[in-house]
């Protein structure tokens, strides 16, 4: 189904893994995988060619509760939210039963540091391909094929949206196979810098007002774009 001209998946996380996801892994295709929220569907509103990469993704999930909402609105509800956070806790599972290597590009370098060490520390069994912070030029076609280079079999990009998905589809055609995944603030949370919401409050569909509350003057203006999102939604605009 789409909202507002972009398509998303409407099946579970478990069978968007393993009918789709883990197969194509397995099969080095190329898959780019977007995890959508509202703010990002706005965007595309904003940026033609940050839509058509959207739009051209191969699968693009439902992050966010606002989303969700959205599509029972239009009588098109979807089976249920992925959150970037959860899916890339899968990935990261698979890789390391798999043994796969991961390149982790994105965040601050302290940041980024700290995720890879921890994901040495939780998954051992995969191979750290690179890792590199998110203060790199989009234009810079030899960083992009230094990161080709290492041949890695997921690749994580946490540089913030829309820099994370232009990245993948200016590059992806660098690499010989790989899953692409924009996964924003991820990073941030597997470093320990940032908490993911209680579960409580995931499963009461709260997670963005956790998250207000946590970080009130970060969130706010995010929190006003959901807002706004929810009234195009509901009255068509």
């Amino acid at each position: 189904m789409t909202v507002m001209d972009i398509p998303f998946v409407n099946i579970t996380k478990q069978d968007l893994l393993q009918e789709h996801i883990y197969p194509r892994l397995e099969q080095k295709k190329k898959t780019f995988v977007v995890t959508a929220n509202p703010e990002i569907v706005m965007k595309t509103r904003e940026d033609a060619a940050f839509k058509k990469i959207v739009q051209e993704a191969d699968y693009t999930v439902p992050d966010g509760i606002g989303i969700i909402i959205a599509a029972k609105w239009m009588k098109t509800p979807l089976q249920e939210r992925i959150a970037g956070y959860d899916l890339s806790l899968d990935l990261l599972n698979y890789a390391n039963t798999h043994q796969l290597s991961c390149y982790f590009l994105g965040a601050s370098e302290e940041i980024n540091q700290k995720a890879v060490e921890k994901v040495k520390k939780d998954y051992p069994n995969i191979e750290i391909a690179g890792n590199h912070h998110g203060f790199f030029e989009l234009e810079d076609y030899d960083f992009a094929k230094s990161v080709a280079d290492t041949q890695p079999d997921i690749i994580f990009v946490a540089a913030g949206f829309p820099k994370q998905e232009k990245w993948i589809a200016a590059y992806k055609h660098l690499f010989d196979h790989g899953l692409f995944i924009g996964v924003g603030g991820t990073f941030d949370a597997l470093a320990g810098t940032v908490k993911r919401a209680p579960a409580f409050w995931i499963k009461l569909n709260l997670e963005w007002f956790y998250r207000l509350s946590q970080q009130p003057r970060t969130r706010f203006k995010r929190t006003l774009k959901l807002f706004e999102f929810m009234f195009r939604v509901m009255f068509n605009r």
